[in-house]
C-alpha cells in the first residue's frame, strides 16, 4: 500500500459524516476519528486475535454479491502474521455463500469473545485464499454494548460436510422464526471507495422485526462513528447473518438496506434514536453451517426494552 492510498483512506468518509451530522454527534465522533487511521496490529491485539475461536467475515462471492458468514476454529486459527497482516486458517464449507472466496477483494471482519463481551473489527484486502491472508487497513476495538454472553463449544460431529442448504429469494416460516428469536446478528456493508465492513448487532430477542415489507431493526446508541450506516448512506448493499447458536442453524441474507429517520420513541424505536434500518431481501441461503454449539447464555443486562 503506497502513501497516497493510505492518505485517501484516512478519516471519516462522506457517508459517515452525513449520518453523524444528521444525528447531531459530529463533535463526539471527531474525538474518535483516530480509530480509523491505517492499522498497526500492536499492543494487545495480536494476543486477542490468537485466542479467538469465532470470526465473522463480510465479502463478495464470485458474482460480486455481498454476503456475511462465520468461521470457527481452535485458538490460533486467527493470527497476526505481522503488524499489517492477518492469517485465517479456516475455509468456508461447501454451501456457504462465501465458499471459495475470491482474492483481491476488500473484506471486513469482526471477531468476538462473547464471554467477556470484547470485539475487534478488521478491514483489509484478501490476498491469498487457501489460508485467507488479509492485508490489514483498519483494526480497532469496539465497546461491549449489546453483546450477549455466550460459551461456544466446537461441534465435532463431522456432519457439516453433508449439510444441505436452501437457496431462495423469500423468507420461509422457519426463517422468520429464526429472525424473530434472534438476539444477535451480523451486518455487512460496503463503500465503493473504502471497501467492506462487518459489524455486530445485538438486543433482546425480537428486536429484529419481520413484516409485510421485509425485516427491520432499531438503531441503538453506540460509538457515534456510524461505519455501517455511513456505508448504507452512500451504497444500500447489505448482507445479514443470523445464527441459532443452540442448533448451528444459519441464515444468510443479501439485499439492500435503507435508513429511516423519524420521531424518537415512535413504534419500534427501542433505542430512542429516531433511526431504524429496513432491509429488502434479494437472495438467501439457509442451512446448518455453524460448527459450534452454545453451552451457556447470559443476555446483555442493559438491552433496551421492546416498544411494541
Amino acid at each position: 500500500m503506497n502513501g497516497t492510498h493510505q492518505l485517501a483512506d484516512v478519516g471519516f468518509h462522506a457517508g459517515e459524516l452525513a449520518v453523524q451530522r444528521r444525528a447531531g454527534v459530529e463533535q463526539n465522533a471527531a474525538r474518535l476519528s483516530c480509530m480509523l487511521d491505517p492499522a498497526a496490529l500492536t499492543g494487545g491485539i495480536p494476543g486477542f486475535l490468537s485466542d479467538r475461536t469465532f470470526l465473522v467475515i463480510s465479502g463478495r462471492d464470485r458474482a460480486s454479491r455481498l454476503w456475511t458468514s462465520a468461521l470457527t476454529g481452535p485458538p490460533g486459527f486467527l493470527k497476526a502474521q505481522s503488524d499489517t497482516t492477518v492469517a485465517v486458517r479456516a475455509v468456508f464449507p461447501a454451501g456457504d455463500p462465501l465458499h471459495r472466496l475470491p482474492t483481491g477483494q476488500k473484506i471486513g471482519m469482526v471477531t468476538i469473545e462473547f464471554a467477556t463481551r470484547r470485539r475487534v473489527r478488521i478491514n483489509g484486502t484478501l490476498s491469498v485464499s487457501d489460508v485467507l491472508l488479509i492485508e490489514v487497513e483498519q483494526a480497532y476495538a469496539n465497546c461491549p454494548q449489546y453483546i450477549q454472553q455466550r460459551l461456544l463449544a466446537r461441534d465435532r460431529s463431522g456432519a457439516l460436510g453433508s449439510v444441505r442448504v436452501r437457496h431462495g429469494s423469500t423468507l420461509s416460516a422457519d426463517d422468520r422464526g429464526l429472525i424473530r428469536a434472534a438476539d444477535t446478528f451480523f451486518l455487512g456493508t460496503a463503500n465503493p471507495e473504502r471497501g467492506v465492513d462487518a459489524s455486530h448487532r445485538g438486543g433482546p430477542s425480537g428486536f429484529v422485526r419481520v413484516d409485510e415489507r421485509g425485516l427491520w431493526w432499531p438503531d441503538y446508541k453506540g460509538n457515534n462513528l456510524f461505519n455501517s450506516f455511513g456505508n448504507i448512506a452512500v451504497n444500500p448493499e447489505a448482507s445479514l447473518l443470523f445464527l441459532d447458536f443452540a442448533t448451528g442453524q444459519t441464515l444468510h441474507l443479501s439485499g439492500t438496506t435503507e435508513i429511516e429517520w423519524g420521531e424518537r420513541g415512535r413504534f419500534g424505536d427501542d433505542g430512542h434514536t429516531g433511526r431504524i434500518a429496513r432491509f429488502t431481501l434479494q437472495r438467501s441461503v439457509a442451512g446448518r453451517l455453524l460448527p459450534a454449539r452454545e453451552t451457556a447464555h447470559n443476555p446483555y443486562p442493559p438491552n433496551p426494552a421492546l416498544t411494541d
